[in-house]
């Protein structure tokens, strides 16, 4: 069974982005686990809504800061997942989300460097692009588009994980690098671009959902907290003192930096996503088909056997009851905006 190293030791841990939506549940996670949790966000998609109800606790700081601007923190443990995550939001300003991918990493890095703490990156699984092998493990390279309407993003994050091993083996700085995988959960926005909040939405007001392409494209969803807990192991991991050799990095350093993906591997097709919406919210809502956008990927499926093999992790939630923990959340808020209406 996985046993924590030093996670029972209280810390001094920063996120940035931590009034995300999956920043915010790990700010929320770490502060019930005993540490202290300095959040960094600039809130161009962050929400103080996600981390309101944690200002009243005194081991709980809330920074308003662009990670693209230098900052000097003292902590133990830092978490980025400052980075705008969907299409719609990501293409907004897509000079903004290379400077985030790119300026973000060297600056929580020198942080790192600085007073030698653990720092993890928060990848994706876009630097795969639109894959060539099925289901996807952490040596394969990718088959990315450098230069289309996605490569902000996909482009960005693949250059972080550079700067995170070129740090590690130049400077020695202790990193983790992580690839995450589709993820829902409740506080997700109701206008994110995400497909499950999406068609939640959609469903809940009996809106059209709309289906790029034929909807035979698959996806892997991973619930929120199954995502959390495998964070948490990934930073507190370590191995034995030696050289930790696979096919893909080289590390004298004592732990495992990754990469590593973290995902759910149960695949589904987007138009059976969307049926099962429709059937667990009751929804008249009807599919309608878009043309595809380009550079969609076909087939996006983690092979999560090093997350098993390393930090005896994997998803426990299923789909339906992820679901149905989302729609509940959803309901609630649709339900304000309308009382307030």
């Amino acid at each position: 069974m996985y046993k924590y190293r030093t996670y029972h030791k209280p810390k001094r841990i920063l996120v940035t982005g931590g009034a995300g939506f999956i920043g915010s549940h790990l700010c929320e996670r770490l502060l019930n686990d005993g540490h202290e949790v300095l959040c960094l966000d600039n809130f161009f998609t962050g929400r103080k809504e996600n981390i309101i109800h944690l200002l009243n606790n005194p081991r709980f700081e809330l920074i308003r800061h662009d990670i693209t601007q230098p900052i000097l923190l003292e902590v133990d443990w830092i978490f980025n997942l400052a980075c705008p995550a969907s299409p719609v939001h990501y293409q907004y300003n897509p000079v903004k989300t290379i400077k985030v991918n790119v300026l973000g990493a060297l600056h929580v890095l020198g942080i790192a460097k600085r007073v030698k703490a653990r720092v993890m990156q928060a990848s994706t699984s876009e630097v795969y692009g639109d894959p060539e092998i099925h289901p996807q493990k952490e040596d394969y390279w990718g088959n990315v588009n450098p230069i289309g309407i996605r490569s902000c993003y996909d482009e960005g994050k693949r250059v972080a994980e550079t700067l995170f091993f070129d740090y590690m083996r130049q400077n020695k700085v202790d990193i983790k690098v992580v690839r995450i995988f589709n993820t829902y959960g409740p506080k997700m926005s109701l206008n994110d671009g995400r497909v499950i909040s999406n068609f939640i939405v959609k469903a809940l007001k009996g809106e059209d959902i709309e289906i790029y392409g034929d909807g035979k494209q698959t996806r892997s969803f991973c619930y929120i907290d199954d995502l959390i807990e495998g964070l948490i192991r990934m930073m507190d991991f370590e191995m034995e003192v030696g050289e930790f050799t696979n096919d893909y990095t080289k590390s004298r350093l004592s732990g495992f930096p990754g990469p590593l993906n973290l995902g759910n591997p149960t695949e589904i097709d987007i138009l059976s996503l969307a049926k099962k919406i429709l059937d667990i919210t009751n929804s008249k809502s009807k599919i309608v088909h878009k043309k595809a956008p380009p550079d969609d990927p076909r087939r996006r499926c983690p092979d999560i056997s090093l997350a098993r093999k390393y930090l005896e992790w994997e998803p426990v939630f299923s789909l339906e009851e992820g679901l149905r923990k989302t729609i509940d959340y959803f309901e609630k808020i649709i339900e304000r905006q309308y009382t307030k209406g």
